[in-house]
């Protein structure tokens, strides 16, 4: 009796320790994710579009923030006067040079852009943060009406992660028009389609709850996604299209990945849209 008493004893000491051993596993799992989570959210160091070959000018300009970070950006006059001009908010990885494939077309749409690089992207100091890219999208707003871009002459671009920026600062604002390509719900969302083990909810710091904020956009919206986007699942850009208000528009395309290629499809949408504004 004693002998089988111990045997199981025994075998429930094993489960406890084996059960133990996983919660503290995942405990640890939850800190370092925690803890490094921003380095897995931002990657400006990732170089997937490289080599291209930049065919519209650029001009070179400094961006400064409120919090005294200065942002490098390229700046494109074809005639402010005459022309919107696009903010362009890109997403969360790679530096200017990866725009290049798309920033080349617009040399043929009669248009102005800034592109704008995040702090602690393309050599700016800082690190990103989701208070941080808002800061730096208003900052690139105030630098177009310093110089003499009214607000109702800018569209603002917003590319992934850039689109839940787009959103955020085009809340009750009376922009021309706004642009989201491959846009989320919401980085809870994202996280929880990546990470489903994990209690995305508490843990994550930058939150970008586009799906919250979305009604507030009161100007015409042009939503782009690729139905085999395999980063940003469709049905949240589907989602978003759905949450905003009109004018809206789409172009859902069936066999682009996450980031769209500019192909005349796009292009032939996205002139259209541009020039609708004004």
């Amino acid at each position: 009796m004693n002998f089988f008493l111990k045997k199981n004893l025994i075998k429930m000491n094993y489960l406890t320790i084996i059960l133990l051993s996983f919660v503290l596993i995942y405990l640890i799992i939850l800190i370092i994710t925690y803890v490094f989570q921003r380095n897995l959210l931002y990657s400006p160091s990732e170089n997937n579009y490289s080599g291209d070959k930049i065919s519209v000018l650029v001009e070179k300009v400094i961006i400064k923030t409120q919090d005294k970070i200065e942002l490098l950006s390229w700046f494109h006059n074809k005639n402010l006067k005459k022309h919107k001009t696009i903010l362009f908010l890109h997403g969360n990885a790679g530096s200017l040079e990866n725009r290049i494939h798309k920033i080349n077309h617009f040399n043929n749409i009669n248009v102005n852009f800034l592109l704008l690089s995040w702090r602690g992207f393309s050599s700016n100091k800082g690190k990103p943060t989701e208070t941080g890219l808002y800061e730096d999208a208003r900052s690139a707003v105030r630098w177009l009406e310093s110089i003499g871009v009214k607000e109702k002459d800018i569209i603002i671009y917003g590319e992934s992660l850039g689109a839940g920026v787009a959103i955020e600062i085009g809340q009750n604002k009376k922009f021309a028009g706004i642009i989201l390509e491959s846009p989320f719900t919401s980085m809870i969302a994202a996280g929880k389609n990546k990470y489903p083990y994990l209690p995305v909810r508490f843990l994550l710091k930058d939150k970008y709850e586009s799906d919250q904020k979305i009604k507030n956009i009161e100007i015409p919206i042009l939503v782009m996604h690729g139905k085999v986007d395999n980063i940003v699942p469709f049905y949240m850009g589907k989602k978003i299209y759905e949450l905003a208000n009109e004018p809206k528009y789409f172009y859902f395309s069936d066999y682009d990945n996450h980031m769209m290629e500019y192909n005349n499809n796009l292009l032939k949408v996205l002139k259209k849209f541009i020039y609708s504004l004004n």
